[in-house]
């Protein structure tokens, strides 16, 4: 075998080499079964934790935690066991592939955990895996620098393989890291009971607001570019904020003031215009009112800055509900406001105080036209069906009672008639 190998040009490794390629080997087994325990011990708590910190319940949360767990210890057992000695380049190997398999597992599936595109998840994964399987066997220099010929020039600028590679590879680690900060931070702000619903959206926003400049500077800064290189681009920027993207700004700061202000928050019931609904949540861009339909309207945040807004539950959650009635001439009409009164005392969503009250709005053509008044807190559960249910019940009453409901008359002239007149 010596000679067919000397014969191909292939160095076999001696004796000290397999010898260091089999502790090494040994270590990975034990470092994977270190991993094994490590996953099913303290996966389930981590588990429990992410749930706490981030929000995130589901069936699949331990397997992937446990999983999670066991990539990142053993790629932990395997790091500190290739930098503890000067292996030689086959124990490297055995030693750094595990390593950065696991490492891009963890990776992979941490940003999938994210729910996170799937091609995102594989791309740093995989980037993960070669940098530092290249690092572990003779460093990342060799290959750096094979990507780093791969370019072209434009101008006095060179544009190469490498350079592109660590702008998406960074754009994309700062994205799965902003994405998960805002989670946690979300979450933090749903756990403090001190903060009411629209203080805490308003948290939410600003921080995340924070965190998108905070994630855009930390990437300048990670791509090494200079920021004195961006003035021309950030007045060029300006002027696009000026014009294209003036709406856009107006609606984010217009959406800010409306949190600040807490002139409309979610779970209000608001009407703009034609549309009517509670406020199901208030975005950057526009705010959701959900009818009663279930359609749900998107309304620019600047419209509720600038338009006539009516909130019923600005100051108070109580509305007041005007039901018309109309009851014939020659009917008994104290018995009838008395059974209106009545009819509305029996609705379940009926307040009681402040009490139903009834109106004689006007003489009509063909009856008397009354107002049934009633209060109700939980105008987001809808309106038409208390005023369905006293409508019901008000009908059989009015059956009970003997009291008519108009029919439409009219009394018609004739001024003269053609021949005989009728017998």
């Amino acid at each position: 075998m010596t000679r067919w190998a000397a014969d191909l040009s292939i160095t076999l490794p001696g004796y000290a080499q397999l010898v260091s390629a089999s502790v090494a080997f040994a270590i990975v087994l034990l470092g994977g079964f270190g991993a094994i325990f490590a996953g099913r011990t303290i996966g389930q708590r981590l588990a429990a934790l992410w749930e706490r910190h981030a929000g995130a319940r589901s069936e699949r949360m331990a397997t992937r935690m446990c999983a999670l767990t066991r990539y990142l210890t053993a790629a932990l057992i395997y790091a500190i066991a290739l930098k503890a000695d000067d292996w030689p380049l086959l124990s490297e190997f055995v030693l750094g592939f595990p390593m950065a398999a696991a490492a891009g597992l963890f990776v992979g599936g941490l940003i999938r955990g994210l729910h996170i595109l799937r091609w995102v998840s594989l791309l740093l994964g995989g980037a993960t895996f070669i940098a530092l399987l290249a690092d572990a066997l003779e460093g990342l220099k060799p290959v750096t620098d094979v990507l780093d010929r791969i370019g072209f020039e434009a101008g006095k600028t060179r544009i190469s393989l490498l350079g592109g590679i660590q702008i998406v590879v960074t754009i994309l680690a700062i994205y799965a890291v902003l994405k998960l900060a805002n989670r946690m931070l979300d979450q933090s702000v749903k756990r403090a009971s001190q903060l009411d619903a629209t203080q805490q959206l308003l948290v939410q926003k600003l921080g995340g607001v924070v965190l998108l400049v905070a994630g855009f500077f930390i990437a300048i800064d990670l791509l090494g570019i200079d920021l004195t290189a961006l003035a021309v681009f950030s007045g060029a920027f300006g002027l696009a904020i000026g014009f294209g993207l003036q709406k856009t700004f107006g609606n984010l700061i217009a959406g800010i003031i409306l949190l600040m202000d807490r002139s409309i928050k979610p779970g209000d019931v608001i009407v703009v215009g034609d549309s009517v609904g509670h406020v199901s949540k208030i975005g950057v861009r526009a705010v959701s009112i959900v009818t009663r339909d279930g359609k749900e309207h998107l309304i620019p945040n600047e419209n509720l800055m600038t338009q006539e807004v009516e909130n019923w539950s600005y100051s108070s959650p109580n509305v007041r509900i005007h039901i018309p009635v109309g009851v014939a001439y020659d009917c008994d009409l104290a018995r009838a406001q008395e059974l209106m009164i009545e009819a509305a005392l029996q609705a379940e969503r009926v307040l009681k105080t402040p009490k139903p009250n009834v109106w004689l709005r006007a003489f009509g053509e063909s009856a008397l036209e009354h107002d049934i008044l009633v209060w109700i807190k939980d105008p987001t559960a809808g309106i038409g069906n208390v005023q369905s249910e006293i409508l019901n019940r008000l009908w059989q009453l009015f059956k009970d009672n003997n009291i008519e409901l108009p029919y439409p008359q009219r009394d018609i002239r004739i001024r003269e008639w053609p021949g005989a007149p009728p017998t």
